[in-house]
């Protein structure tokens, strides 16, 4: 059964690598979906795939790379509808800032 989550991470998460890190970790575990910075230094993820797999991809958002430092990471339901923002054809996508 597919399971669908956004992730609203804050902390030291931006100019640290950590979209391409969730993206690494989305693509290893065969999730769909997007990452993207928001204006107020926090990123902001949307991921859907087995459940297990969005557990881990949540577990990782903790840990980030190196230089990150995650102070707060907020689980909710996704809207599949925010799966349409990525570009066609595009499995899970880096999207522009907001």
């Amino acid at each position: 059964m597919k399971k669908l989550v956004h992730l609203s991470i804050k902390g030291k998460v931006q100019g640290v690598g950590y979209r391409a890190f969730v993206e690494l970790q989305a693509d290893l575990l065969g999730l769909e979906g997007w990452v993207r910075n928001r204006r107020d230094g926090s990123v902001e993820a949307l991921a859907e795939g087995s459940g297990e797999a969005v557990e881990k991809l949540i577990k990782a958002c903790w840990q980030g790379p190196p230089s990150v430092m995650v102070t707060r990471l907020q689980v909710s339901d996704g809207d599949p509808k925010l799966l349409d923002l990525r570009p066609a054809g595009e499995k899970f996508s880096f999207l522009p800032t907001l």
